[in-house]
């Protein structure tokens, strides 16, 4: 198949950027399996697997795409009537009853279950990109990896229950001063800033974590910061909401709405594998297991079937935070 990717930022990205990662890593394994990939992205993408066109926000997508292009993988509904097959990936949620495209396929079961629908493919990671888990070395700390300036994210939960539990606290994705979030200061020495970082530099931090601190507020879609650190060998300690549910077991890691309860299984941290952890993912969550489903459901558009009987929309407007109580 001649397959068009589109993307909403060049790519490949180096840090910050789960999505476009998917994207690229799809693209990568689309191409191993004899398909061609082109990408449509803004100015910027490098590829040697494939073809590359800008995208023109002043050109309908419709006039962008090549004429021997089979099938779109989109991520985001398109403004105008497509006249070729494609789907839609969603990584996000919404905060209005609008209505989905009618191809849109979720990112969990309890993602697209709050948009009623029953159409999703779980993220998964191409593991080369993390090198050897080193799961026998001394771990050190614990670590947060998400957008910290994003209120759901919860990095002052996170920051409150390593302190609670004694442990030093890697936040990835923050920086000590924000001014984003009215102004937030961190002055606790034992909570080390990383900002936006990624690549070995990430990936070390995330080898030598005690586990991975995700008490997020929201109903999370993914979390594609869950598999990273599972893979190279740290538990997750978080709240139920959205896929967390789905995605930890009760082998890999706790959930729960109370603080308490958190850090009384962080202070036990020892009952967790770091090997059981990383053959988890290395199991259910890989790159290939993802490209196989997308493949599904690319046959079904490409046979006239719509990947749901109506277009998809919210159900019920969740609240704007969830509760994480003492």
């Amino acid at each position: 198949m001649n397959i068009l990717i589109s993307s909403n930022t060049a790519l490949p990205v180096t840090k910050y950027g789960g999505i476009e990662r998917i994207l690229w890593w799809l693209g990568e394994d689309l191409t191993k399996r004899g398909h061609k990939i082109t990408f449509l992205t803004p100015e910027g993408t490098q590829s040697d697997f494939a073809r590359v066109i800008t995208y023109n926000p002043d050109t309908p997508l419709e006039k962008q795409i090549p004429d021997d292009i089979d099938i779109l993988h989109l991520n985001e509904k398109p403004k105008e009537p497509i006249s070729k097959p494609y789907i839609v990936m969603n990584q996000g949620n919404r905060t209005d009853f609008e209505e989905f495209d009618i191809n849109t396929v979720f990112v969990s079961k309890d993602h697209a279950a709050r948009y009623q629908s029953e159409a999703y493919v779980y993220n998964g990671l191409k593991l080369e990109e993390y090198g050897k888990p080193l799961l026998t070395q001394k771990r050190t700390h614990l670590h947060f990896l998400a957008k910290a300036a994003w209120r759901v994210k919860n990095v002052k939960g996170a920051i409150e229950i390593a302190r609670r539990t004694n442990n030093k606290l890697a936040v990835l994705g923050g920086t000590r001063l924000n001014i984003k979030m009215g102004f937030r200061f961190t002055p606790y020495p034992s909570i080390s800033f990383y900002g936006m970082i990624g690549g070995e530099e990430k990936n070390q931090l995330l080898r030598t974590s005690k586990g991975l601190l995700f008490p997020v507020l929201w109903h999370e879609p993914f979390g594609i910061a869950i598999i990273e650190s599972l893979y190279l060998g740290s538990p997750v300690f978080g709240t139920p909401y959205g896929s967390l549910p789905e995605l930890i077991t009760r082998e890999v890691g706790f959930l729960s709405d109370k603080k308490s309860e958190l850090i009384a299984q962080i202070k036990d941290i020892g009952q967790f594998s770091n090997k059981k952890c990383s053959e988890y993912v290395a199991d259910n969550f890989t790159m290939k297991q993802t490209t196989d489903q997308y493949l599904k459901y690319y046959e079904m558009v490409l046979n006239n079937q719509p990947i749901n009987q109506t277009p998809p929309k919210l159900k019920e407007m969740p609240p704007k935070f969830l509760p994480l109580y003492e």
